[in-house]
């Protein structure tokens, strides 16, 4: 309990009066009651020390309690909000949208002489979902949901409205050097299709010879880099298992080859004698940086076999050279050297092939004062292709892209075409708004 301090100071004041009385009084305390009276006074000031020391370990006590409260609650609070922001800071939506015109001169006409492929016809939406669920593993999926006007049907134009997954795979980062894919993958063929499809082309529509390509196929994949020296130079590689090609129709014929690793279904909807074995592929590359910031030069060289036909007695492959050359922040060149054969049964062995190179030069590096004349990047691009049964074609094209912001792309461009195909144009003209988000 507390003891009273005036309890004490009127002890104090009562031995002193008691000292300093008259000797009648003082002769009538006995030294025994002196000293009873002095250890009453010693153990209530004990008592009261006892008593102080006490007080202050509990408001001590009470201070941590209430301590440890405060950051319980801010350490619940931070949680939640981080668990929150966490959340919404891993989840994250890109992609790119794009509408184009496009009017064609000469090849096939309508049957009143009017040429195809005239006025708006593609309006796309590409977005891209990426979650990361914590520091090793990742998650990507990419949809295209397209409407396409003016494609050819029998006699007559058509349109269709088309929603597909372009890609969902998982990525586990193993380490620094090797990261493990599964799912429906991006094949690395190439790099035109994991680094420069859509926005990212330039010009509005594909180079020639993709098409002998499948762009995406299900299985697993092994990818990485590690770097050469300490000169920047990196070797880049993946090796994969997926489903390959295979035949619509349960037959090895040349017209029956499908490569979008459609197995399991025919053109009928019924289910074809599937072979069992997967394709296996892969890349590697060499990244070579040379002579200061956006300089650098990459080749690389990647294929991919399997067999195709439902039997499992044909087999499909190709290979393709890359290559992409950047000499300062303005100029870039790149393209590739496609080459590919399959076994058929009536046919015999067939060998598409295609070659295509691209060069763009940003009118910014002319260090121009003019703000329109440095927002554009002029565009260049030669391409060929033969199908391997007697259809070659060749095109030659020259356009621009004109920057409105970073994301927004205003494109256009003039093909000139040559082809033994009286379905493909002779000229070209497109024009396509691109955004990427």
């Amino acid at each position: 309990m507390k003891i009273n301090s005036r309890f004490l100071g009127t002890t104090a004041a009562t031995c002193v009066l008691g000292l300093s009385a008259s000797p009648r009084s003082s002769a009538a305390v006995s030294d025994e009651d002196f000293n009873a009276l002095k250890n009453v006074v010693q153990q209530l000031q004990q008592a009261h020390d006892q008593d102080q020391q006490q007080i202050q370990k509990l408001q001590q006590q009470l201070g941590d309690t209430q301590t440890q409260v405060q950051k319980t609650d801010a350490a619940v609070q931070a949680q939640s909000s981080s668990t929150i922001r966490n959340a919404l800071h891993n989840f994250t939506m890109v992609g790119d949208a794009e509408v184009q015109y496009a009017k064609t001169f000469g090849g096939a006409t309508d049957p009143n002489g009017n040429p195809h492929r005239n006025g708006f016809l593609l309006a796309d939406f590409a977005p891209i979902f990426l979650y990361r669920a914590n520091d090793n593993v990742l998650f990507e999926a990419g949809f295209d949901m397209m409407l396409n006007n003016g494609s050819v049907s029998g006699h007559e134009n058509s349109s269709s409205t088309s929603v597909g997954i372009s890609f969902a795979q998982l990525d586990y980062v193993m380490n620094d050097y090797m990261t493990f894919v599964g799912g429906y993958m991006l094949l690395p063929l190439g790099t035109y299709s994991e680094r420069a499809a859509g926005m990212l082309n330039k010009i509005p529509d594909d180079p020639l010879g993709r098409e002998f390509l499948p762009g995406a196929g299900a299985g697993a994949q092994l990818r990485g880099a590690f770097a050469i020296g300490d000169s920047g130079q990196m070797i880049t590689y993946s090796v994969y298992g997926a489903n390959g090609p295979s035949s619509i129709d349960n037959t090895a014929l040349a017209g029956s080859l499908d490569l979008g690793g459609n197995v399991g279904l025919l053109s009928d909807g019924s289910t074809g004698n599937l072979h069992s074995a997967p394709s296996g592929g892969g890349r590697i590359g060499w990244f070579i940086p040379w002579g200061g910031a956006h300089k650098d030069l990459e080749i690389g060289i990647s294929g991919q076999s399997g067999v195709w036909d439902d039997a499992g007695d044909h087999y499909w492959s190709a290979g393709v050279l890359d290559a992409s050359l950047h000499i300062g922040p303005s100029f870039e060149l790149k393209g590739e050297f496609i080459n590919s054969w399959f076994g058929t049964t009536d046919a015999g062995t067939v060998h598409p092939w295609a070659v295509w190179a691209q060069a763009g030069y940003k009118l910014a590096g002319l260090n121009l004062d003019l703000p329109v004349i440095s927002d554009v990047e002029l565009i260049g691009r030669y391409d060929k292709e033969s199908n391997g049964q007697g259809t070659s074609t060749r095109r030659y094209t020259f356009g621009y892209v004109y920057y409105l912001t970073n994301t927004l792309l205003f494109e256009g461009d003039y093909e000139w075409l040559h082809s033994n195909d009286l379905n493909v144009p002779a000229n070209q003209l497109i024009f396509q708004l691109s955004y990427g988000f």
